[in-house]
């Protein structure tokens, strides 16, 4: 099984999952440079030494939202929409997953007890920053 997915509709792509059996040794990016956000999964040893840094001021324009997720405990699943708010497909995360959610609508139903850290641009800008709508799920879920 894939440890990294990326979730498609055509040729758009809604988001990326890092799933908790990920494990490279070093940097491994799983973003291109295209996006707002930019994900990488580390693995160094003891005693591996990060130079010490400031980042720099760099002007950066972002037109949508693109968030994060950080399962620590329970299941969630995520169901994914396309632009006009229909239904695509679910995946259902676990403790140890991660999700970057990318582009297109999308929904949460807590499975299990979760806790979750989620991660975006911000500030928040309340009712400016989504539109909302009633889901049309079907009966039967397609759970990949």
């Amino acid at each position: 099984m894939n440890e990294i997915l990326q979730v498609h509709h055509g040729e758009q792509l809604l988001a990326i999952i890092v799933t908790a059996r990920f494990q490279q040794p070093g940097i491994h990016f799983v973003t291109s440079n295209e996006l707002s956000q930019q994900l990488a999964y580390m693995n160094y040893p003891a005693g591996k030494s990060i130079p010490p840094h400031v980042h720099n001021s760099v002007a950066r324009e972002v037109f949508f939202t693109q968030e994060t997720l950080f399962i620590k405990k329970g299941k969630l699943r995520v169901d994914f929409y396309n632009a006009q708010q229909q239904y695509l497909e679910s995946r259902v995360l676990a403790a140890g997953d991660v999700i970057l959610l990318v582009q297109g609508g999308h929904g949460f139903e807590v499975l299990e007890p979760l806790e979750m850290i989620e991660v975006k641009q911000g500030p928040y800008a309340g009712d400016m920053d989504k539109t909302r709508f009633v889901p049309n799920l079907p009966a039967q879920l397609n759970i990949r």
